[in-house]
């Protein structure tokens, strides 16, 4: 019983080495690519040469890094269309392409003119096309756009290129620890600081609307649950009971919030109600329940338990009450997190390589190990469910790592100033 408490300590306290500037990026490093990945190739566009950010090359990147594509360097291009009416199909047959980006950027008074066209080479049609304007300051976001665009158009399934992740950094050591919480794009980069602390913070959980952050901060040298407002920096204090208060997770309409608390002696899960402060208790039990993260029809909710000798996976149901084990592969399981089609669960399994990220199956049962690194924490599913980010371990240093669904592709976000720990992906941003 007293395992999960352990883990769940030295979580908080173990993390060490990180950021305390207020642009923080993250480096992307591809660690593995996928034997199934499509080729395509993004032309640099036209008038892009002398920019703040290279439009074709952050499309290229986030392609790469979905997993899903494969796309040729810039050194292997015989020529560099800037429109359809350009684009010689044979040529890029005869390098394997399948699909073709092509596009120039212009100055548009105080801002930039964006065309992109995406083309099917194997069939010589153009599929998608579009002209967009955006401020100065804002072509990575409009570089993540299009690439949504493009990643939907070919595998009809939503992009989600243009979300933002949250992170926990740590830097110093001893009473020189300062804590901080980000906020970032999906690739690491334009990183924004909505909290620093001299004390741990941990479990940062994302509104359904993306407007707010929930997490555990130590401030008051005890845990306590705060919400924030991530435009206004306003925040509320939610809970600030005697002893654990933990793992908040939103509910799918952000009415709620389920979290860990042992105000009534052994951590259980309970639910608040956001707008009136009412709590819910769901477990009732002598071993120690936490980590509940909500089902996509909010009609259920799993949580990591000890109760059958050693961590695992257990599902609440909120209308009759009934609580079942979902996980029975191996001793440890825990930190499950439902996909978004609710049909799997992706989890921290131990195995003999070490605590991994996997996906289990809800129907079948089977579980698979999709990491190759053997010491991952705090999984975070992609909000279109091809991606799940997580915390492991480079080196000396806590890093953010990322693998495909089916563990076929994976990269790495590591930063050179410390640890990053603690991610959560945000929902689709409107």
């Amino acid at each position: 019983m007293k395992a999960l408490m352990t883990t769940w300590l030295a979580a908080m306290l173990l993390m060490v080495g990180s950021l305390a500037h207020a642009q923080a990026n993250l480096t992307i490093e591809i660690t593995r690519g996928s034997d199934r990945a499509t080729p395509v190739a993004v032309v640099p566009f036209a008038g892009g040469e002398n920019l703040p950010e290279d439009v074709a090359q952050v499309i290229h990147d986030n392609l790469e890094r979905s997993g899903y594509f494969d796309p040729l360097p810039r050194n292997a291009m015989i020529e560099q269309p800037a429109e359809s009416g350009e684009v010689r199909y044979r040529d890029w047959r005869a390098l394997d392409v399948r699909y073709l980006v092509v596009g120039r950027v212009s100055q548009d008074g105080g801002g930039y003119r964006i065309q992109f066209e995406l083309m099917d080479v194997s069939g010589e049609r153009r599929m998608l096309g579009e002209v967009l304007t955006t401020p100065q300051g804002q072509l990575r976001k409009a570089s993540h756009h299009i690439s949504d665009q493009i990643f939907e158009a070919i595998t009809g399934i939503r992009g989600a290129f243009s979300t933002r992740i949250a992170y926990v950094t740590a830097q110093g050591v001893g009473d020189d620890m300062q804590f901080g919480l980000y906020v970032a794009d999906a690739d690491g980069r334009n990183s924004q600081q909505v909290l620093s602390s001299v004390e741990p913070i941990l479990s940062p959980a994302w509104s359904p609307d993306g407007g707010k952050l929930a997490y555990v901060s130590f401030e008051t040298e005890r845990p306590a649950i705060y919400i924030q407002n991530l435009a206004s920096g306003q925040r509320v204090r939610a809970t600030s009971f005697e002893g654990i208060n933990g793992a908040p997770a939103w509910s799918p309409d952000g009415r709620k919030l389920a979290m860990s608390l042992s105000k009534d002696g052994q951590p259980e899960i309970y639910v608040m109600d956001v707008g009136s402060n009412d709590f819910q208790r769901l477990t009732n039990s002598s071993s120690i329940d936490t980590e509940p993260s909500w089902a996509p029809d909010g009609r259920s909710l799993l949580f990591t338990s000890d109760r059958s000798g050693g961590p695992q996976i257990y599902r609440h149901d909120l209308a009759s009450g009934q609580q079942e084990r979902l996980t029975f592969t191996g001793n440890y399981n825990a930190r499950g997190r439902f996909a978004p089609d609710g049909e799997s669960i992706f989890l921290i399994h131990r195995s003999n390589n070490g605590y991994q990220v996997a996906r289990q199956d809800l129907d079948s049962g089977r579980l698979v190990v999709i990491s190759e690194s053997n010491r991952d924490e705090s999984p975070s599913v992609a909000p279109n469910g091809t991606m799940v980010i997580f915390a492991t371990q480079q080196g000396n240093s806590g890093v953010l790592g990322a693998v495909s669904a089916d563990g076929r592709a994976s990269f790495r976000l590591p930063s050179a100033q410390g640890d990053v720990r603690e991610p959560a992906w945000s929902p689709f941003l409107n």
